[in-house]
């Protein structure tokens, strides 16, 4: 383990007697284990979630600025770093939408894949890198990212994959939040319901060693967002920094300590 990781180890301590091996010492493998330990977790909680009044108000959050489908009676939807896949099976449910979700981490898609088959919707899902899309260009009409941008090793990269599989005029919808400047181990001390509160010590300690090494950790966000994507080629970016007023004005077992921003943005 390399230093930057002691030092981490030194603020959040594991406790010994929950200690488990160390995942790889490479990031992107300890990222993806992480993920992966917490898959059955974001499995039943997405299960929750869908049936929770998070699903309504997550509708209001993205079907009014979903494009119309250009030279085809479909919309073509992808989901970048679907997770369990709640958001690719929010927009299952609509009629006209074809969707299909991409996780970089195997568990992930078995959770996402598990949960439609549960819920009896069509959809599909691949295991994915985020930042090498296996894609044509101009394929999809809109992009849905939720909790992802900030885990990525190469932002900027993804952020120009993603404009390029999406057809013109269509839209990217970027759900995140400032999470590289908030240390893991401080939602031990976040009072009431959230949902992050079932975390282990261990869990926050790796997810704080992670986000220390992550890029967006040491960007202004979400002006750097707004940034890229201008610089990028997106012709129109809203952003909008009042989203957890609308989805989050609740707490209970799905909300967010965090305070998210919504990014439109038109190709």
């Amino acid at each position: 383990m390399n230093a930057h990781l002691n030092a981490c180890s030194k603020v959040a301590p594991r406790p010994k007697a929950h200690a488990k091996p160390l995942a790889p010492d490479d990031l992107f493998g300890r990222i993806t284990n992480y993920w992966a330990g917490r898959s059955k977790a974001f499995g039943r909680i997405r299960k929750n979630e869908l049936a929770s009044d998070k699903q309504l108000l997550w509708r209001e959050e993205i079907l009014p600025y979903l494009p119309k489908p250009k030279g085809h009676t479909r919309l073509r939807v992808l989901d970048i770093g679907t997770g369990a896949g709640f958001f690719a099976l929010l927009l299952a449910q609509q009629t006209n939408c074809d969707v299909t979700g991409i996780d970089i981490c195997p568990n992930m898609v078995r959770e996402a894949k598990a949960l439609a088959k549960a819920c009896g919707l069509s959809c599909s899902f691949r295991c994915m890198d985020a930042t090498a899309l296996e894609f044509a260009s101009e394929s999809y009409d809109c992009l849905l990212v939720r909790n992802v941008t900030w885990t990525l090793l190469r932002p900027k990269d993804a952020y120009a994959e993603w404009l390029r599989v999406l057809r013109p005029e269509g839209v990217l919808l970027n759900f995140d939040a400032n999470y590289g400047q908030v240390a893991f181990t401080d939602f031990a001390k976040e009072p009431g319901q959230h949902a992050h509160a079932d975390l282990n010590w261990e869990e926050l300690s790796e997810g704080e060693c992670i986000r220390q090494r992550l890029p967006l950790s040491q960007k202004k966000r979400p002006a750097w967002d707004v940034a890229i994507l201008h610089e990028i080629g997106f012709r129109r970016v809203v952003l909008d920094q009042s989203l957890s007023a609308r989805v989050y004005a609740k707490r209970d077992a799905f909300y967010n300590p965090v305070p998210m921003f919504a990014l439109r943005a038109i190709k």
